[in-house]
């Protein structure tokens, strides 16, 4: 087996806490958000800004402290994702599947495989993502594969999809089945031989993504590259909860987004709505109850998450099927809940301000084309049925298990 090389040093900031982990994020945020709506409106690759969060060590906080990282909480990876997506939701979704694939080496990586890419998260370098396959058929057919060549070298072969990060990543976690027909994570180096990123996402929404195609054509790889993933599926645990609740904290930031915009245009605003006896827009008594009643389901979204997140821990900390079982469904229901609040507020926004919100100079569109965007990974209804099925007959939703093609 070759041995992975040494990692890069570099002198990005090093966070120790979970409370330093929160302020640096509230910091970037403050900076992330003047710009947003422009980048939004040029589909701005957003490589600077994500060259930000490299530097002040976010993309290192789940690292454990035996090899130097800060070891946050579930609940803080949480909390600064909702922070961040509150600033700017498409960047704040960028590190999404970083956080997840950083958590599959926690669990089954080999000691060499964490020695090295713990100390390149450390020095501010990012995992992408190359999971979903178009043409699968179901989403979660899987038709890449690791062979073997004549040379006996071992080569990566397929094509993916929806790879939120990897343009602008350092690493691409690739979702493959190895030649024991066992489900494996690959990781490549973003400019590795017969790799092709692609800047072809062109979505009406979460633009700055770039979730675009990745092409893996006989792309060699080394043995400490390949991460066991299968077992990962054959125990207990939070991981697959932990990326679901990821996206709800995305969902509930851009939900705080539209709502303080929204708040914010009516304080500006001194003409009344049509019908209403008051002399301004922010005396008008029917608008102020639909914001009471909006900024209270945004309120339960954020005790939702929290709630979701904190069980996270709990559960993590002694495994069981019943607390995996649980945390299932508790997340399901808060990224649910936090799915209908971010497409409400979003669209309702246009209510609340009137026919003078449409301008497209303001640009106040992209809230509901970021929710209404991200919010399309999965049939909504099957996490309010999963809540449902266990409450009454004890199912337990199960995990989304890879199949080969």
């Amino acid at each position: 087996m070759s041995s992975a090389p040494r990692a890069a040093a570099d002198g990005t900031r090093l966070i120790g806490s979970d409370a330093e982990a929160i302020a640096v994020a509230h910091e970037a945020a403050a900076l992330l958000v003047p710009g947003a709506s422009d980048r939004d409106r040029a589909r701005t690759i957003p490589t600077a800004e994500l060259d930000l969060l490299s530097d002040f060590g976010l993309f290192g906080i789940t690292v454990p402290r035996s090899h130097g990282g800060a070891d946050v909480s579930f609940a803080t990876v949480i909390e600064i994702f909702r922070i961040l997506s509150a600033a700017d939701a498409a960047i704040g979704q960028l590190p999404q599947n970083h956080f997840f694939f950083v958590e599959a080496i926690r669990q089954d990586g080999t000691d060499e495989q964490k020695r090295f890419f713990f100390a390149e998260l450390l020095a501010g370098k990012r995992f992408g993502n190359a999971q979903a396959e178009r043409n699968a058929g179901t989403a979660t057919g899987l038709s890449t594969r690791i062979s073997r060549a004549d040379d006996g070298t071992r080569r990566l072969h397929g094509r993916k999809y929806y790879c939120t990060g990897a343009l602008t990543a350092h690493w691409i976690p690739v979702a493959a089945f190895d030649e024991a027909q066992r489900q494996v994570l690959v990781f490549v180096p973003r400019d590795a031989p017969g790799v092709t990123v692609e800047a072809d996402w062109n979505a009406m929404g979460q633009r700055t993504t770039y979730s675009g195609t990745v092409t893996l054509q006989q792309v060699p790889i080394e043995d400490w590259q390949v991460v066991a993933h299968w077992k990962i599926f054959e125990r207990p645990g939070v991981f697959h909860s932990y990326g679901v609740l990821l996206h709800a904290a995305i969902d509930v930031g851009i939900a705080a987004n539209a709502l303080a915009d929204a708040v914010s245009h009516i304080r500006a605003r001194a003409r009344p709505r049509l019908g209403a006896a008051v002399a301004s827009s922010h005396e008008d008594p029917l608008l102020l109850a639909r914001v009471g009643q909006l900024a209270t389901k945004l309120h339960a979204a954020e005790a939702l998450l929290a709630r979701a997140a904190n069980l996270l821990d709990s559960v993590a900390a002694e495994i069981s099927e019943e607390g995996d079982a649980r945390a299932a469904v508790e997340v399901g229901e808060a990224k649910a809940f936090a799915e209908q609040v971010s497409i409400e507020i979003s669209s309702e926004l246009f209510a609340l301000l009137g026919s003078s919100a449409t301008d497209e100079g303001l640009n106040l569109n992209r809230h509901w084309r970021n929710a209404r965007t991200h919010t399309v990974h999965d049939a909504n209804d099957w996490r309010y049925h999963a809540s449902g099925n266990w409450l009454v007959n004890g199912v337990s939703p199960g995990k989304p298990v890879r199949k080969p093609l």
